[in-house]
């Protein structure tokens, strides 16, 4: 997934009525990082709500918005959230991550075996240890595998634990996601994790809610 903030083009953000009336209409690109955000901070009914908002301002950024699909994984609304992470495979086709929530989004809504029936497939995603966690999701790997590839890399450890405990979120093992994605959420890889580090941190804090 894009790591960066998505910067609406231009073209997107030009609202065609006169200069008098544009105080009526919100400016997509501070909706997007609102939203983003509101994500980041665990804010989730403002997050899904901002998304939503700029859908309908600007339609056709739907496919980039990775971040919603994540938002609204975490609204419970996994029927959209399979949509949004399918969307966004038509702009970022060969990215493993959107596969694993996308495969997170279905086994909530149905099931893991269902889930991985319909596994989105992905291209070339050379990033450690992002091809071992998608053989995971396809049953060929086990998770111990995936923990161990990524080897002494520590952006390759946050992900490992990040994607091996999303997995067990899938599955219905609560004791072992909660252990590894808090695993991820750990200060050390605050600065490997990025953005996904925060994502990590908001999960952990929906866990231990449950």
């Amino acid at each position: 997934m894009m790591r960066s903030l998505l910067l609406l083009p231009a073209v997107l953000l030009a609202v065609t009525v006169g200069r008098a009336e544009q105080s009526r209409f919100q400016d997509p690109q501070e909706v997007l990082e609102r939203a983003v955000d509101d994500l980041e901070t665990g804010r989730i009914t403002a997050a899904v709500a901002g998304f939503d908002t700029l859908v309908q301002l600007v339609p056709s950024v739907e496919p980039q918005l990775w971040q919603r699909g994540i938002a609204l994984y975490y609204a419970g609304r996994y029927r959209d959230c399979r949509a949004q992470f399918e969307s966004h495979r038509t702009v970022n086709p060969n990215d493993v991550e959107n596969a694993a929530w996308h495969f997170l989004c279905v086994a909530r809504a149905e099931s893991a075996e269902k889930a991985r029936a319909v596994l989105l497939p992905v291209g070339l995603d050379p990033r450690l240890p992002l091809r071992p966690v998608y053989e995971m999701l396809r049953g060929a790997l086990k998770p111990e595998d995936v923990l161990v590839a990524p080897g002494d890399d520590p952006t390759g450890q946050f992900y490992a634990q990040l994607y091996v405990g999303l997995y067990f979120e899938a599955i219905g093992d609560a004791r072992q996601a909660l252990k590894h994605i808090s695993e991820a959420a750990a200060d050390r890889y605050a600065a490997v994790g990025g953005y996904m580090h925060s994502v990590a941190r908001v999960h952990v804090d929906v866990l231990k809610r449950r």
